[in-house]
């Protein structure tokens, strides 16, 4: 009989994101914006081996439940990642993160001169037009914004992710 080591114990309350592709869980957690100094905890584990992936980053954030809008931030740069919810110890839900069709309010524009970077208060939109999985960990997506029309790839919108 073998036994298990757990690097990090489990939670009682709150989300894993699982099966982040390695060197991604760092700029996940930055793109949730939590505030780790008070109010909430998060473990990273970083580098982890994986069957599917070779190698995975996980993220354990405690006491919290992430919103559908930081769900599709997580899409835009982990789309093989799985997302799990639990509370009072159980796993109540598991599910897959997907691409969803329209990105609403969750970057602005990179094209400075975008209707949408004006000081008017408009929540931004970005119609998915193209995604392609090479493989678990190369991904291309493209999309495009709704007011200006121009098409970006997945890289050039992470950069301005709100």
């Amino acid at each position: 009989m073998t036994t298990r080591e757990f690097l990090v114990s489990k939670i009682d309350n709150g989300t894993v994101i699982d099966h982040i592709p390695s060197g991604q869980g760092l700029r996940v957690l930055n793109l949730l914006g939590l505030d780790l100094t008070k109010y909430e905890t998060a473990v990273a584990l970083i580098n982890i081996p994986s069957k599917k992936l070779g190698t995975k980053d996980i993220l354990k954030i405690k006491n919290r439940e992430l919103t559908s809008q930081e769900v599709n931030k997580i899409a835009l740069i982990a789309q093989t990642s799985t997302l799990t919810i639990i509370r009072s110890w159980e796993v109540v839900e598991k599910r897959k993160i997907e691409i969803p069709g329209v990105f609403s309010g969750v970057a602005t524009c990179p094209n400075s001169n975008c209707v949408s970077n004006s000081p008017e208060p408009i929540s931004t939109r970005f119609v998915v037009e193209k995604k392609r999985v090479l493989n678990s960990q190369d991904w291309s997506i493209k999309l495009r914004c709704h007011f200006c029309e121009r098409a970006f790839t997945r890289d050039e919108i992470t950069d301005f992710v709100i």
